[in-house]
């Protein structure tokens, strides 16, 4: 049994739980654990007998999902480790007990899921579990993306920006980094499928990447006109119209009636957006970490993936 600490014991004591503490019940409760350890497990190394062992994948995937939604480097990751017990006790360890994992491992582990593609394996796992408890339904699908900033400094070892990064316009406004694709369910507002490419990548290019092929509808804003030539399956398209087309026409009452329409869809449309503002308004995602799409893209799938269960965790705190 593990030695409980004369700190830990003080903080048990406390009178007020903190928000990160009830966030991180509620996260302990809804992750399925079980299956993603099944998958890191496969690959996780067991250790030799003459060297150390190494820190079990329990404690590395709990970290690493602290990562995603407190936005921390690897080493501000080791920092909270020592400073914040309510991380260190979601994580399962004690200080002045157990070794608290340093940067450099958190690191490893991250490269460990990378290396092994573990990431679109992890959001998998999450939407079937979602899958079997009635939120997925895959009869309609919402398709939208956002930008994801990069840095555009060029004082690095290399003196230049991120080659696999771009830039493009939005409005009047120059951006540079990378875009997120998202497929979501109409009925549950949850991601299915994440794509990233570059910032200048044209949305309606990806549609095709974002459809599973079962879906009766598909609803997309006016940057995914023309998606007949990219879409697959036999979905029926509701894409809007452009606004200059919609101004443009001069009988009143086809206007009115198009303006109604347009609304309409824009209603339904609206779930799209909810996964992108828990990603940059809750986990604090609005710029990338690492170089390259591909480190990136599967950072993305696992943020998504939390993403999920932070939208869900109500109805599967009440279906438990």
């Amino acid at each position: 049994m593990k030695q409980t600490t004369f700190d830990s014991l003080a903080y048990t004591a406390k009178k007020k739980q903190t928000r990160r503490e009830k966030f991180l019940a509620e996260m302990e409760q809804v992750v399925p654990w079980s299956a993603l350890l099944a998958l890191i497990e496969e690959h996780y190394p067991k250790g030799g007998k003459a060297g150390r062992p190494p820190i079990p994948a329990a404690v590395m995937l709990r970290i690493h999902f602290l990562q995603q939604w407190y936005a921390l480097s690897d080493p501000a990751m080791e920092d909270a480790l020592y400073e914040i017990e309510s991380m260190r006790r979601f994580v399962g360890l004690e200080l002045n007990v157990d070794a608290i994992p340093d940067e450099t491992t958190i690191l490893k582990f991250r490269r460990f899921l990378e290396k092994h593609s573990l990431a679109s394996k992890i959001l998998e796992a999450v939407n079937a579990h979602l899958m079997a408890r009635g939120m997925q339904m895959r009869a309609g699908t919402l398709v939208d993306a956002t930008i994801i900033h990069a840095p555009s400094s060029t004082k690095n070892r290399t003196g230049e920006r991120d080659p696999e990064m771009h830039q493009t316009k939005k409005g009047n406004q120059w951006y540079f980094g990378m875009k997120a694709h998202i497929g979501v369910d109409s009925h549950s507002g949850l991601v299915r499928v994440v794509v990233g490419t570059a910032a200048n990548t044209a949305d309606v290019t990806q549609i095709g990447a974002l459809l599973t092929g079962e879906e009766a509808t598909v609803h997309a804003d006016a940057g995914y006109t023309g998606a007949q030539k990219y879409a697959k399956g036999n979905a029926e398209l509701h894409v809007a119209e452009k606004r200059g087309k919609v101004k443009a026409i001069a009988d009143a009452v086809v206007k009115e009636a198009t303006e109604t329409l347009e609304r309409l869809k824009a209603q339904l449309r609206a779930r799209v957006e909810h996964p992108f503002q828990v990603l940059k308004c809750q986990f604090g995602f609005t710029k990338v970490r690492y170089r390259g799409l591909a480190k990136n893209t599967a950072q993305l799938q696992t943020l998504f993936a939390l993403v999920n269960l932070k939208m869900a965790r109500r109805r599967l705190a009440a279906a438990a």
